[in-house]
């Protein structure tokens, strides 16, 4: 049993993954406090949430700053109102906080969950493109300064709670031969269109995309999981929370959702985390470990649950997968390229100026750009230079996908 509060800044309150984080506090008011939330776009939910919580300090966009301020002084809360990465930074390496949820959807979330790590915090770690792009400085920080990250993507949690205690506390330890690891898999539930042709995704609106058959999410992730670059995504995150390679870790689609992930032993064991399909399961899980809290979801039903489906993933029709392989091989400038590209494709996607199959054709058009390849070998995971590095790569990503998706519009071969 927790002995004082553990004092939670919450990176995305106004998200999916806040909203069930702040669900799971609900439920626990003798164990957490809330020191922070910050929200960038949804300013009346962020007020809403600062007035039942009280935290000390919220952060939101430069340009809903001042709104947000009046609005809080209106409120006659004493919050203290940051903006910003300044305001986000500040937030997660703030001494009064023990816990970092680093949910912030994207890029965006970079900076504020490495100075998290480099301020020794606990951190849940939801945000997975903060490894995809800087997976080797992330990890190096939070070891130089003793930051626990503790994965609450439930794939990467189901994982986490299959492997033994002593690689839990040290990843490196995977790959001693006592304990046997063989191979990871990571699940997937196939997204909308697993029982769909290619043509029918060419021709898929954004609600049918954003339709997701088991979870519930939001729009970005939603049509990152319709691709399978969801997945990419997380075989390149898992790469660097279990230092493993990408041959290491196998994707197999399991539409039930059910098991959410696997270890592969050497003796033939598999170990797998079953559980009904809700975040509140792995951050509930995150937020006590190592012990265990209710999280308010419903459990599963063994006897209705029936059979269990699994398939292997056609990487022609889900060709995002496939890119991930070949940048996670590539390296560190490649996942930047990946990651970026994608953002900027998917961005276009929602707003019906490409089609969904588009999505991989712009990141691999841009993967394949020389000027940006050019710089795949550089040393992104560097203490000093790295994030400067990570961030003009990003910069430089955007603008070359954004005349990407101009020149597709056009009719143009990419």
């Amino acid at each position: 049993m927790a002995d004082t509060l553990q004092s939670l800044a919450i990176l995305g309150a106004t998200g999916s993954i806040g909203d069930s984080t702040l669900a799971i506090i609900r439920q626990h008011p003798n164990r957490y406090r809330i020191h922070a939330l910050t929200g960038f776009s949804r300013v009346d939910k962020l007020l809403a949430l600062a007035m039942e919580f009280h935290p000390v300090k919220i952060c939101t966009s430069p340009d809903n700053y001042a709104q947000l301020s009046q609005k809080v002084t209106d409120a006659g809360l004493d919050t203290i109102i940051l903006s910003g990465d300044e305001g986000l930074i500040e937030i997660a390496s703030d001494e009064a906080v023990d816990t970092v949820v680093a949910a912030i959807v994207g890029a965006a979330g970079l900076s504020s969950t490495l100075a998290a790590a480099g301020a020794g915090k606990r951190i849940l770690l939801a945000n997975k493109e903060s490894l995809v792009m800087a997976g080797d400085l992330v990890i190096k920080t939070a070891k130089k300064h003793g930051a626990t990250i503790l994965p609450i993507d439930s794939e990467h949690n189901a994982i986490y709670q299959c492997l033994p205690a002593a690689i839990q506390a040290d990843n490196t330890a995977i790959h001693h031969t006592s304990y046997g690891i063989k191979k990871l898999w990571l699940t997937a539930s196939g997204g909308s269109f697993l029982d769909k042709s290619i043509k029918q995704m060419q021709n898929a609106s954004v609600k049918e995309a954003v339709n997701h058959p088991n979870w519930s999410m939001g729009q970005k992730i939603s049509i990152d999981s319709a691709t399978m670059m969801n997945k990419g995504l997380e075989l390149i995150e898992a790469c660097h929370l279990f230092d493993l390679k990408e041959h290491q870790i196998q994707v197999v689609i399991h539409p039930n959702s059910v098991v959410h992930s696997l270890v592969e032993y050497v003796d033939g064991s598999f170990l797998a985390q079953l559980g009904t399909p809700d975040m509140k399961t792995p951050i509930a899980h995150a937020l006590a470990y190592p012990e265990r809290i209710k999280s308010g979801v419903m459990p599963l039903d063994l006897y209705q649950l029936g059979s269990l489906k699994f398939l292997a993933p056609d990487l022609d029709k889900f060709a995002c997968l496939k890119l991930a392989r070949y940048a996670a091989r590539l390296g560190t400038g490649a996942c930047i390229a990946l990651n970026t590209a994608n953002e900027i494709a998917v961005e276009a996607f929602l707003a019906e100026k490409i089609c969904l199959t588009d999505i991989a054709v712009i990141v691999k058009a841009c993967l394949d750009d020389k000027t940006i390849a050019q710089d795949y070998s550089q040393d992104f995971g560097d203490e000093v230079l790295g994030l400067e590095r990570i961030l003009t790569m990003d910069k430089k990503v955007r603008k070359i996908a954004t005349a990407k998706i101009k020149l597709l519009k056009q009719g143009d071969v990419l």
